[in-house]
């Protein structure tokens, strides 16, 4: 009997199409837990958070200083009256409404989207208010291209008029103010407003500024110093520039982390000098004319030396002396140079002489009763 050696006819038909199926099912199994790069999820970077451009700290220390402006400058009182009556008008000319509207609101620039800090002074000379203020924006380009609007306004708004709230009306001028060459862009307004219906009188003298207000603004950066200064008695440009100058380099010293430069500021007024000498003394003090008096006379000393007895003791019972009377020299001598003294003496040995025999008839009395 011959035996098959493999399949034939049906049969290898369904041998070869059950080995692709075993095939197939192989090769799924081998495959199974690979997947294509297609089928894989997105790994995504774990979010970091951008440090801030400015922090509020930055902000505070890049201020400016009453003191870096000279010495007629001092702390706000709080805002000048002005604002609302002359920076609160209506005007028809869509950029120049929006350079009062930004004027008054403070915002020209746009609102800062990060950390800010203002400072507000008053000026006692002209009575002028300056507001600075240092703040941090979106982008660069965005402060680029709120200066780049300013830059167009000297031509669209050199002269406009508009209106205030009681229906008066205001001539208001717009010119570009030069400033120091500092930060990464900058831009500079002066604006007036005087009385129109002064100007307008006729009398051909025109009508003074009712106010003068700048504007300045330089980027640094995302970051931006700005500031108006100006009032009903004018600005002076010269601390607009000081302000713009001082106020850049500091902010520039505080991202850098340097320590803020400072100008030194200059007394405005020198120290009185007295303009009379000290008063001297006219008189010269007094001294005593006459010296001081001397006695004239000598004190007087004795002239005669003490008296020296001129008898000898006495015996009581034979009334005769018991030594020889002797003197002394100097008994001699002041006897001989006085007769005061000769005299004096007479009268003791009298005396003496008298007592002894009064002495010698008492003692032979008491003798004799005896």
């Amino acid at each position: 009997m011959k035996v098959p050696t493999g399949p034939s006819g049906p049969y290898r038909l369904l041998a070869r199409a059950l080995t692709a199926g075993v095939l197939v099912s192989a090769s799924a199994c081998s495959l199974h837990g690979v997947m294509r790069p297609a089928d894989a999820p997105s790994v995504e970077p774990p979010a970091t958070s951008a440090a801030p451009s400015l922090t509020d700290a930055q902000a505070s220390a890049a201020l400016i200083t009453q003191g870096e402006l000279g010495g007629r400058w001092s702390a706000t009182q709080g805002g000048a009256t002005w604002r609302d009556g002359l920076l609160k008008t209506r005007t028809d000319a869509p950029d120049c409404q929006r350079l009062l509207d930004g004027l008054y609101a403070e915002d020209l620039l746009g609102e800062p989207t990060g950390a800010r800090a203002v400072v507000g002074l008053d000026e006692s000379g002209n009575a002028a208010q300056l507001r600075y203020q240092v703040a941090a924006y979106a982008a660069p380009s965005d402060v680029d291209a709120k200066l780049a609007w300013l830059r167009t306004l000297p031509s669209k708004c050199a002269q406009f008029t508009s209106t205030d709230v009681r229906g008066g009306r205001l001539n208001v001028t717009v010119v570009p103010s030069v400033l120091p060459g500092v930060g990464d862009a900058r831009e500079g307004l002066r604006l007036t407003m005087s009385d129109a219906s002064a100007a307008n009188a006729g009398d051909g003298s025109g009508a003074a500024p009712m106010l003068t207000l700048d504007f300045a603004a330089v980027r640094v950066g995302d970051r931006a110093v700005s500031l108006t200064n100006g009032g009903l008695g004018g600005a002076a440009q010269d601390s607009t520039q000081q302000a713009v100058q001082i106020g850049t380099q500091r902010l520039q010293d505080v991202l850098a982390g340097r320590p803020p430069t400072t100008a030194p500021v200059e007394p405005t007024t020198v120290p009185a000098t007295p303009t009379t000498a000290p008063v001297k003394p006219t008189t010269m003090p007094v001294h005593p004319t006459t010296a001081p008096v001397k006695p004239t006379t000598r004190p007087v000393h004795p002239t005669t030396a003490p008296v020296h007895p001129t008898t000898a003791p006495v015996n009581p019972l034979t009334g005769r002396p018991t030594e020889p009377l002797t003197e002394s020299p100097a008994d001699t001598d002041n006897t001989t140079a006085d007769p005061a003294d000769t005299a004096d003496t007479a009268d003791t040995a009298d005396t003496a002489d008298t007592a002894g025999t009064a002495d010698t008839a008492d003692t032979a009395d008491t003798a004799q009763e005896g």
